[in-house]
């Protein structure tokens, strides 16, 4: 468990208050950081606060400021900031109850683990777990936190309860803006039964730990062979997708080339009505006999 928690205080139901802390529940993935160089002297570049027209100034000369129009802004001093900064209350009151799967994904931020704050705590935490579980619902509430005010979602995760900050409303974008274009077809039932026959056949357990960031490793790997080489060029053999043929695909052949077979038995096709077989045969013989 992180050492430091993000938030403490107490989740309140009516008229039940349950101390917990919050912990967050993620952190920065490997990332690999670089520094602007001088090449020539090989020192890192530094960067200057610059005024046009007046050159190089010191940093308490700089003030906020909020563009009102093109040009003009608006000056705010700290203090003014931290007037109106939401007072970090120590209560998360939940005030509303919504079904698990009414919230749209894209309104989930950031996830942090709520642990009960001692043993005390720990039954109504456990009761309010297990309501939400059969329930079947999540808790809505607002929290505020160094200084502003965080929309968040309460739900069951195992034997604990996970926080999830939400987006406003203001910050999501509009679905409809970008898929208005998509037509209303539906596609040919027998591209759906091999896209269908290909999902089935890529299904598995999901193991997050199985999934690396390539870029990360290849750059990590370009930085040790370019230590061991001395800093001379070093330039990786990086395979490139072929290219397409054309604008037009070949969606059918696609995807029975992806399902690894011809499709016979993939696609499932209303199996042929077979004629009868042996009614030219017998014609032919009593010909014979005539």
């Amino acid at each position: 468990m992180a050492a430091r928690a993000y938030w403490q205080g107490q989740i309140r139901l009516a008229l039940v208050s349950i101390p917990v802390e919050v912990y967050p529940a993620t952190r920065s993935g490997a990332a690999i950081s670089f520094r602007q160089i001088h090449e020539p002297t090989g020192k890192p570049v530094n960067y200057e606060k610059v005024v046009a027209g007046v050159g190089p100034i010191d940093r308490d000369e700089i003030i906020k400021g909020y563009e009102v129009s093109k040009g003009n802004y608006v000056l705010l001093g700290e203090d003014e900031i931290e007037a109106v900064k939401i007072e970090s209350r120590k209560t998360l009151d939940l005030v509303q109850f919504v079904g698990a799967d009414e919230i749209d994904v894209l309104y989930f931020e950031k996830p942090y683990f709520v642990v009960p704050a001692d043993d005390l705590a720990e039954e109504a935490y456990v009761v309010l777990r297990e309501a939400l579980k059969q329930a079947r619902k999540v808790a809505i509430g607002q929290l505020s936190v160094r200084g502003r005010e965080q929309l968040v979602s309460i739900k069951p995760c195992g034997r604990g309860l996970i926080m999830e900050v939400l987006r406003y409303a203001d910050e999501v974008q509009k679905a409809q803006g970008y898929f208005r274009e998509i037509g209303d077809s539906k596609p040919a039932p027998e591209l759906l039964d091999l896209a269908t026959t290909l999902i089935d056949k890529k299904t598995a357990p999901f193991h997050p730990e199985e999934f690396h960031d390539r870029y990360v490793d290849a750059l990590k790997n370009l930085i040790e062979k370019k230590v061991k080489a001395k800093g001379k060029k070093i330039l990786e053999d990086v395979s490139e997708p072929a290219p397409r043929g054309g604008n037009v695909i070949d969606l059918m052949a696609a995807l029975k080339k992806s399902v690894g077979g011809t499709g016979a038995t993939a696609a499932k096709k209303p199996a042929a009505t077979k004629a009868p077989a042996k009614a030219p045969a017998k014609k032919a013989a009593s010909r014979k006999r005539a």
